[in-house]
C-alpha cells in the first residue's frame, strides 16, 4: 500500500470526526485524496456492505494512510458520509421532454436503468442499507435525495407553465410519488422492477398531479350532516 504525500491542511490534526460533508471544497491534491477515497468507499460498499468496511481496507485501496483517514474523516461512517455529499456534487439535471408525462416516465426509467445491471447497483443498495446502520450515513443520503429533489423542480415548474399542472403542485412530492414505488420494491420487497412498471409510476404521478392531490386541493366528498349508526361488530346479535 502507498501512503500518499499529505496536503498543507493534513498537517494539522482537525479536532473531533472531521469537517461535515459539504462543508469543504477543496482542491488539488486535496480533491483528488478526497475522490480516491470516495472510490474506495464506493467499492468496499459493493464488495462487503457496510458493517464489514474497515478502515484499513480503505488505507489500501485509496492509497491514502489511514492516519490521514483518520485525521480528516474521523472513522469509517464519515468516509461513507462523504462519498454521498461527494456524489451529490454532480452535474446532473432531470429530463426535459417537452411534457409532463415524458419528464415524469423519464424520471422512473432512469430509477429502474441505474438498477438493472447488479454490479453498478451494488453500491446505490449498499448506501442505502448504510443509511440504516449509520445516522450519518442517513443524514447524507437524505441531503443526496433532497438536492435531486430540489434539481427536479424544474420538472413541475415546466408542467405549470404549460398548463399540464395546476398551480401549487408540490413538486418534491411529485418527483417522491415517481420513485417511491419502485424503491419499495428494490428495497423493500426486493423485487425487479422494469419499463412497464415505470411507466406505471409515472402514469399514477401524473394522474396524481391532475387531479390536484399535490396541492392539497383534490375533490373530497362532502361532509353528511347525520352520521349514519355504525354497522355492529362482525358476530355481534341484532336485538
Amino acid at each position: 500500500m502507498k501512503d500518499s504525500t499529505e496536503d498543507p491542511d493534513d498537517a494539522t490534526p482537525a479536532p473531533g470526526p472531521g469537517p461535515a460533508p459539504g462543508s469543504r471544497r477543496p482542491g488539488g491534491r486535496t480533491a483528488r485524496t478526497r475522490a480516491a477515497v470516495r472510490d474506495a468507499v464506493l467499492t468496499g460498499l459493493a464488495e462487503h456492505g457496510y458493517p464489514s468496511l474497515t478502515v484499513e481496507y480503505l488505507a489500501e485501496h485509496s492509497g491514502v494512510h489511514k492516519t490521514t483517514l483518520y485525521r480528516r474523516w474521523g472513522s469509517v461512517e464519515g468516509m461513507v458520509a462523504d462519498a454521498l455529499d461527494l456524489a451529490g456534487e454532480d452535474e446532473w439535471t432531470p429530463p426535459d421532454t417537452g411534457s409532463l408525462a415524458g419528464d415524469l416516465r423519464a424520471l422512473a426509467h432512469e430509477v429502474v436503468d441505474g438498477f438493472r445491471d447488479p454490479a453498478d447497483a451494488a453500491a446505490p443498495t449498499a448506501f442505502v442499507g448504510a443509511a440504516f446502520q449509520s445516522p450519518r450515513a442517513a443524514d447524507a443520503l437524505r441531503a443526496f435525495y433532497g438536492e435531486r429533489f430540489r434539481r427536479c423542480e424544474a420538472v413541475v415548474a415546466r408542467a405549470v407553465d404549460r398548463g399540464e399542472a395546476p398551480v401549487g403542485t408540490d413538486a418534491g412530492a411529485v418527483v417522491r410519488a415517481v420513485s417511491a414505488p419502485l424503491f419499495l420494491r428494490l428495497f423493500v420487497t426486493r423485487e425487479a422492477v422494469d419499463e412497464r412498471l415505470a411507466d406505471q409510476a409515472a402514469d399514477a404521478a401524473l394522474a396524481a398531479v391532475t387531479a390536484g392531490v399535490f396541492t392539497g386541493q383534490a375533490g373530497r366528498p362532502a361532509a353528511t350532516t347525520t352520521a349514519p349508526p355504525p354497522s355492529p361488530p362482525p358476530g355481534a346479535r341484532e336485538g
